[in-house]
């Protein structure tokens, strides 16, 4: 199933990219394939973000993506 995953703040200067597209079932799929793709530097950010479905907010890996969704992976961010 075609996912949208974008990238912020920290997440994309691991990454390397603003946004890209996978096939992935669940959150724990897509969290794995990315970070296959992209590194230890990446798997050491993800274990502080959060993850926005669609724009709702989960830290649940366990999550089914449905075809289309959008998924934002946030770091903490600093500030108010």
């Amino acid at each position: 199933m075609p996912v949208t995953v974008r990238y912020f703040a920290g997440a994309r200067a691991a990454a390397g990219v603003d946004a890209e597209t996978r096939e992935a079932g669940t959150l724990q799929e897509l969290v794995g394939q990315i970070v296959d793709s992209h590194g230890e530097r990446l798997e050491k950010v993800l274990t502080a973000c959060s993850f926005l479905v669609d724009g709702t907010q989960t830290r649940d890996r366990s999550l089914a993506l449905p075809p289309g969704a959008v998924v934002d992976v946030l770091p903490p961010f600093a500030g108010g």
